[in-house]
C-alpha cells in the first residue's frame, strides 16, 4: 500500500507529461468545433454599414467564407489584404465585426477595402459566443445551405487559402455548379 502511494506522484506526472507532449504536435488552427455539419447559428443583428438588420437567411444561397474579424486585432490587419484578393477572385466573404465600434469598423473598411458582400456588426459578441469563437481572426466555411462545413483560426494566408482552404471552398463550390 506505501509503495502505491510512493508511486501516485510519478504516475500522475507522467500522465500529464503525455498530455502536454502530444499537444506539442497539434495544429492550433484546427481547434474543433461542435458547430462542424451544423447550421450557421440563427442571429438578428444590424449591418456594419446601413440601417438593415442581417439575419441568418441572408448568408444562406452561395457557399461562403464567414469571417471574424474586429479593428482591434492585429493579425486581421495581416489577413485584410488577402480577403481583398479573394473578394476580387470571386471568393464570397460576409464578415463579422467581432466586440468592435462600429465608426472604428467603417472606418477600417473605408481605408483599407471591403472584401464582404454582407458585414455583421456584433459589437456584443453574442454571435461570435454562439460560433464559439475564441478570437479574431477566425472563419467559417458554409456550404449552401447555410451549414457549417469547416472552422479554420488565425490568419489566411496565400499558403493557406492555396494549401487548406481553396480545396475545401472549391468543393462547395462544385456542390452547387452543375
Amino acid at each position: 500500500m506505501r509503495r502505491l502511494i510512493l508511486l501516485l506522484p510519478l504516475v500522475l506526472f507522467l500522465g500529464v507529461a503525455v498530455f502536454l507532449y502530444r499537444g506539442l504536435f497539434m495544429d492550433p488552427s484546427e481547434l474543433p468545433s461542435a458547430l462542424i455539419d451544423k447550421p450557421f447559428p440563427a442571429f438578428s443583428l444590424p449591418a456594419v454599414e446601413g440601417d438593415r438588420t442581417l439575419t441568418q437567411r441572408d448568408i444562406i444561397g452561395q457557399p461562403a467564407l464567414v469571417n471574424v474579424w474586429a479593428t482591434w486585432c492585429v493579425a486581421c490587419r495581416v489577413e485584410h489584404p488577402v480577403l481583398n484578393k479573394l473578394a476580387e477572385a470571386g471568393v464570397r466573404i460576409y464578415g463579422v465585426n467581432y466586440k468592435d465600434d462600429n465608426a472604428s469598423a467603417r472606418k477600417w473598411l473605408a481605408e483599407f477595402h471591403d472584401p464582404y458582400q454582407l458585414n455583421i456588426e456584433d459589437a456584443r459578441g453574442s454571435l461570435g459566443l454562439d460560433l464559439g469563437v475564441y478570437g479574431a481572426p477566425e472563419t467559417f466555411l458554409i456550404d449552401k445551405d447555410g451549414i457549417i462545413r469547416h472552422k479554420f483560426v488565425g490568419v489566411i494566408d496565400e499558403r493557406v487559402w492555396r494549401e487548406k482552404l481553396a480545396p475545401l471552398y472549391q468543393a462547395l463550390v462544385d456542390e452547387v455548379t452543375p
